[in-house]
């Protein structure tokens, strides 16, 4: 089984420029989180272990992002000091490899095939590169590729296309010890120098699928993303929120420290209800360092909470349990924001609780780094308020208030 990937995450994205502004185009965001995490995730979801992602223009939004790790997957960098194209950019990324064969997959692309079945197609046909290639109604777009069985013969250009047929999808698998061997320089386009001299020569194999696919590459499919992605899928399940700024108007420069004091934001009760029917599982996570300076006690906590979940509970509304962290911010708790304590006490009373498929929304940075170490999408409510920039690097979707999400 084939246990590495590299992903080419080098675009500059010009054609989505004046929509994205200066992001890399693997970054896009996309129903709320950056694209290359479906692509990620599929991987991680297929069995692939290591990823090597090949960067260049703005490395470090990707490399600041994601880290060292995702999921379960480990993250290595192959950074391009200078523009290599796709060939040169696979070559210098699969000296990090150590398997037998690796796959390639673009960072822009979402081609939803059967990876392990594509790779049992590498392995049983010996072949130095395998292809996994895309049924389309119209090759015009794309170029088509020609096959004689599971043997590719030649590629032709989109100029010389039409009608239906099989595409390049943008997915291989490629035995190393031969791509080391041909001697490619350190700048090369894969697809004009390795893949058509070489179709010729029979020594690639293509799988056909009709998965999903779509390359964001230009505004029209970015836009279409953004629908699509919404059924294809799943919500997330769980919801973590903070509880001063999301659900009640903060005190600047004092605590609730009783009912009397507490104000709900416009219009949250009513969407608490809506919350409801959307998520499995919704919990509170507030730091209360005001008990810890010994302004208000657990118990007056606890009635502000009691008349809290009444009003919940009341609106059609549910949380199934609040956590909060009463330490002082200078004992560096683990359980106080930006820690991630609570989330990880919510996942041992909660089993079933899956960060990767939670939402964390909150009005601080302290909120957005607890999701974001979690590995949740974070959303951030400005409350009309200036965005910090800082806050940015963090969130995946800002607001003005709590949404219905």
């Amino acid at each position: 089984m084939i246990k590495e990937a590299v992903i080419l995450a080098g675009g500059f994205g010009t054609r989505l420029s004046h929509v994205l502004g200066d992001v890399p185009k693997p970054m896009a965001p996309v129903y709320g989180k950056p694209f290359l995490c479906y692509v990620m995730d599929r991987l991680a979801d297929a069995g692939i272990e290591k990823l090597i992602l090949a960067t260049g223009y703005k490395h470090e939004c990707i490399e600041t992002y994601f880290g060292d790790r995702y999921r379960n997957l480990e993250l290595v960098y192959s950074r391009e000091t200078e523009p290599l194209f796709t060939g040169g950019a696979i070559l210098q990324a699969a000296r990090k490899t150590k398997g037998e064969s690796f796959l390639v997959v673009n960072g822009d692309t979402l081609f939803d095939i059967d990876i392990p079945a594509f790779v049992r197609f590498h392995q049983e046909h010996t072949r130095p590169v395998s292809i996994a290639l895309r049924r389309v109604e119209d090759t015009g777009r794309y170029g088509a590729v020609e096959t004689n069985g599971t043997q590719i013969r030649s590629f032709r250009e989109k100029e010389n296309s039409s009608g239906a047929g099989v595409i390049n999808g943008g997915i291989y698998a490629i035995r190393k010890e031969w791509l080391m061997a041909q001697n490619y320089p350190k700048k090369f386009s894969f697809e004009k120098e390795v893949l058509q001299p070489l179709a010729p020569d029979g020594v690639m194999g293509g799988l056909a699928f009709e998965s999903y696919f779509i390359d964001i590459g230009i505004p029209d499919d970015y836009y279409r993303a953004q629908q699509e992605f919404k059924a294809l899928f799943p919500h997330d399940r769980f919801l973590f929120l903070d509880r001063d700024g999301v659900l009640n108007k903060h005190l600047w420069g004092d605590y609730v420290r009783r009912w009397e004091m507490w104000e709900w934001m416009p219009g949250v009760l009513a969407k608490t209800a809506e919350l409801a029917k959307r998520y499995t599982r919704i919990f509170i996570v507030s730091n209360q360092q005001g008990i810890g300076k010994g302004l208000f006690s657990e118990q007056d906590l606890k009635e502000v909470h009691d008349h809290m979940m009444q009003d919940i509970e009341k609106a059609g509304g549910r949380i199934d349990r609040i956590y909060v962290c009463t330490a002082l911010a200078e004992t560096d708790s683990p359980d106080r924001k930006p820690a991630v304590g609570m989330a990880l006490q919510a996942q041992k009373d909660f089993p079933e609780v899956d960060f990767h498929a939670a939402v964390m929304v909150g009005d601080s940075l302290s909120d957005m780094l607890f999701g974001y170490r979690c590995g949740m999408r974070c959303v951030y409510l400005s409350n009309g308020d200036t965005v910090p920039t800082q806050v940015r690097d963090y969130t995946d979707i800002i607001l003005p208030d709590l949404p219905c999400m």
